[in-house]
C-alpha cells in the first residue's frame, strides 16, 4: 500500500526513534544497513524527514540523526506517510482510475473506500513511540 520510499521512512523514523530512547545518533550509513535501503536513496528520505521536522541531522565527526525524545510520542505515522507519499493513499481510486468517486464509483470503490478509511484511522492514531518502543525492547523487528 505504501510506496518503497514511504516503506523505508517508516522503518527508518522508528530505527532513529528507537536510538534516540537511548540518547544516541544514527549515522546515514548505519540506518541504511538497518533497514536495508541504498545510501543514496537513504539520503534522499531523510532529508524529506528532516525538511519536515520529523527528525534532525546534525553534522562533523560525532554528528548523525535522532528525534527528540519529546517529540516521538507526538509524531504520528500519519506525518510521515505524508511527508513521503502524500494524502493519495487515502484519495486515489483502487484501481488507478482518474476519476473515481461515489456517483461514478469502479467496480472496487466502495470496498476499497472502507479500506482507505481504516488505514486513515490506523496510521493517524500510532505514534512514532508505540512503534519504537517495541524495536527498543526487542519485540518488533525492521528487519529480517
Amino acid at each position: 500500500m505504501f510506496s518503497k520510499a514511504c516503506e523505508y521512512a517508516i522503518k527508518a523514523s522508528i530505527y532513529v526513534a528507537a536510538q534516540s530512547l537511548e540518547d544516541k545518533r544514527v549515522t546515514l550509513k548505519d540506518i541504511a544497513a538497518e533497514i536495508d535501503s541504498p545510501v543514496a536513496f537513504t539520503a534522499k528520505i531523510l532529508q524529506q524527514l528532516v525538511r519536515n521536522d520529523i527528525m534532525q541531522s546534525t553534522m562533523g565527526p560525532t554528528g548523525g540523526f535522532q528525534i527528540e525524545k519529546s517529540l516521538i510520542d507526538t509524531i504520528q505515522l500519519a506525518e510521515i506517510v505524508h511527508t513521503i507519499d502524500g494524502d493519495g493513499i487515502f484519495t486515489r481510486c483502487g484501481l488507478g482510475l482518474k476519476k473515481c468517486n461515489a456517483k461514478k464509483p469502479c467496480p472496487v470503490h466502495d470496498k476499497f473506500s472502507v479500506i482507505r478509511d481504516e488505514l486513515r484511522e490506523v496510521v493517524g492514531n500510532i505514534s512514532l513511540f508505540e512503534l519504537a518502543s517495541g524495536l527498543y525492547v526487542g519485540l518488533t523487528h525492521i528487519k529480517r
